[in-house]
């Protein structure tokens, strides 16, 4: 049977106050057509359906319109959901007498009965073409402290123990539950050790890096292991059957050179056949100018009036993503004027500028050490700050400035 593993949507993203919402809809119209043209008999969605815990109207409008649409274009796919640590449990699982009308399964947080994990719930068999059940889904939503059983006082790290308890209970759930042929299949949202993080859009979840999980989470007989979290598609532990999709959308500046993908996944019988990636049409380019480091000024205004122009037909929203990283060896009051105007006409749109200072970075008390602050004039003071940002000294005029400002306040002050 076929699997179609995808994670982190992060709907309602926006990307410097930019809306992402004609992207992720573009990107779902095309998850709709490669479901169909792949006749995949399972979509498993990783975690992090939105970008908050309480997403705007039009990006759950967005996720029940997917619904919809996949129900009607594919009435017999099997959609597996979990939540994410930017979902909100409660608001993921309200729907759920909704969405079981619909053969839809969505768990947003862990369930418990009497005090139990209610595995009823996160247990979920998968038909294959046939209508036949081919595989059954331990379906283990991201997991909060709170959700962890208490653990022996020897335990080595209770975080990392409670997690691997709550695993070892649904997964023997599902074994008892599974038939001979039937393959063994886990979901989760979390962090596991020996992968990468992209800095500057992932949490380091359940208490940081020192809670990364061990793979071993996963035994062997698990056929295949559909993770979120991660933004960047990566296999776990070297493990073919244990992986990350990956976000759909680059969803930071940072991950522009990313692999957006999802993953089509082979089952045959309770084996793992093959794993497919299949890459997401990047509807957005990233650029930034320059390439790579820092330019001055002068040089980043040339290049940024060597950019394509903007054609008259290009939606909005079409339009390429840039950053700017400029090298300031001097102040430059006009810095974003300056960048703006070689942006006119363009068909890139800036939404970062980045200035990178070219001075010292020394803080005043490295600059002479062991000079104290009464041994120093205003005017070492004021060179030493100018030093920590600037590779050039302060001009004639901006001296006279200082100097001027300086009199003043000795004026008042006397």
């Amino acid at each position: 049977m076929r699997l179609l593993h995808t994670s982190d949507w992060h709907l309602g993203h926006t990307l410097y106050d930019t809306s992402r919402e004609a992207e992720h809809a573009a990107f779902l119209e095309w998850l709709l057509d490669t479901l169909e043209a792949q006749k995949v008999d399972a979509l498993l969605v990783a975690g992090d359906i939105f970008d908050t815990a309480n997403p705007s109207a039009e990006a759950q409008a967005a996720w029940y319109q997917f619904v919809a649409k996949a129900r009607r274009r594919c009435p017999k796919l099997d959609l597996v959901v979990i939540g994410g640590n930017h979902d909100s449990a409660a608001r993921l699982d309200a729907p759920d007498p909704l969405f079981s009308a619909l053969d839809v399964r969505v768990v947003g947080g862990l369930p418990k009965s009497g005090g139990a994990v209610d595995l009823e719930r996160l247990l979920v068999p998968l038909k294959d073409a046939q209508g036949k059940v081919g595989a059954w889904v331990a379906a283990v939503p991201y997991l909060r402290p709170a959700d962890l059983p208490p653990v022996s006082e020897e335990a080595g790290d209770k975080l990392v123990e409670g997690v691997r308890s709550v695993y070892a209970e649904v997964l023997e759930g599902a074994r008892a539950r599974r038939e001979p042929g039937q393959a063994l299949v886990a979901m989760g949202h979390c962090y596991m050790v020996g992968t990468e993080l992209s800095a500057l859009s992932e949490r380091k979840i359940l208490g940081g890096n020192q809670h990364a999980l061990p793979v071993e989470l996963f035994p062997e007989d698990v056929a295949y292991a559909a993770l979120g979290h991660l933004h960047k598609a990566q296999r776990v532990g070297g493990r073919e059957g244990v992986r990350y999709s990956g976000s759909p959308l680059p969803l930071s500046l940072s991950e522009a050179s990313y692999s957006h993908q999802v993953l089509l996944v082979e089952l045959d019988g309770e084996t793992l056949s093959s794993v497919r990636p299949l890459p997401v049409p990047r509807r957005v380019e990233i650029l930034r100018v320059p390439a790579r480091d820092t330019a001055e000024l002068e040089d980043v205004e040339a290049l940024l009036k060597a950019l394509p122009e903007l054609e008259p037909e290009t939606p909005d929203w079409r339009r390429p993503y840039l950053e700017v990283r400029v090298a300031l060896p001097r102040p430059e009051p006009a810095l974003r004027r300056r960048v703006e105007a070689s942006l006119e006409g363009k068909a890139a749109r800036l939404v970062k500028l980045t200035p990178a200072y070219t001075g010292s970075g020394n803080a005043l008390a490295e600059d002479r050490p062991g000079v104290s602050l009464k041994e120093r004039t205003p005017e070492d003071v004021f060179r030493a700050r100018y030093a920590r940002d600037y590779t050039e000294p302060p001009d004639a005029a901006l001296l006279e400035s200082f100097h001027s400002l300086l009199t003043q306040v000795q004026e008042d002050a006397s």
